[in-house]
């Protein structure tokens, strides 16, 4: 994920804009764009356009927050857009990858059962007039394990001789991944908590 907006949310050195038509949220776009392209490719087991449109949403999530913190860039769009696409890509490659008999069917469960309690918590921080958290690194942290994850596991399937190394560094980063998703969820209810007790306090 590529954190648009986290880093000044957290430390307050960077304002937050408005503008909607900046680079990093052009290549947050194109990487929603990519979704469908994956979504088609490892369902019809094209691996190949699979694996490199995995890594070129990994690319792009790293540029795009790179670009964002060098340059001033940080958006309110932004914020939701990038989190909104990793989301998006995690989510179908777990679909494509399960359905494919990659991945155990309760890998799924665990990711998107931490996205239902992430969403329950949104939904309450909306109600007490936050429209969102700031990402963590330790979320960003998560996502990025499981990016490198997911391709790994997809090139351990093959006859190359790179199956021997791909399956176990994949699993590793998976399940690195897993649980740091899992570390970061608690992190965003702590916070939450935070949040909407300032804002209890604070109307009296």
């Amino acid at each position: 994920m590529g954190a648009q907006g986290d880093r000044g949310a957290e430390q307050g050195t960077t304002p937050v804009s408005d503008r909607v038509l900046t680079l990093p949220n052009v290549l947050s776009v194109l990487r929603l764009f990519g979704v469908p392209v994956f979504l088609w490719a490892i369902l019809t087991e094209h691996d190949a356009i699979a694996l490199v449109t995995l890594m070129l949403s990994g690319l792009s999530d790293y540029l795009d927050g790179k670009i964002a913190r060098r340059f001033g860039l940080e958006s309110r769009l932004g914020q939701l857009l990038d989190p909104f696409a990793d989301r998006l890509y995690i989510a179908t490659t777990l679909l494509g990858l399960a359905v494919r008999e990659i991945i155990p069917w309760w890998l799924v469960w665990a990711l998107v059962g931490r996205e239902v309690l992430l969403g329950g918590v949104l939904w309450w921080v909306k109600r007490h007039g936050q429209t969102g958290l700031p990402v963590h690194f330790i979320g960003k942290a998560a996502t990025f394990n499981l990016l490198y994850a997911f391709p790994l596991l997809l090139l351990g399937q093959g006859d190359s001789g790179f199956t021997a190394w791909a399956l176990p560094i994949g699993w590793a980063f998976a399940w690195w991944g897993t649980v740091l998703y899992w570390v970061a969820g608690v992190m965003y209810i702590v916070q939450a908590r935070q949040v909407v007790a300032a804002r209890v306090a604070a109307t009296g």
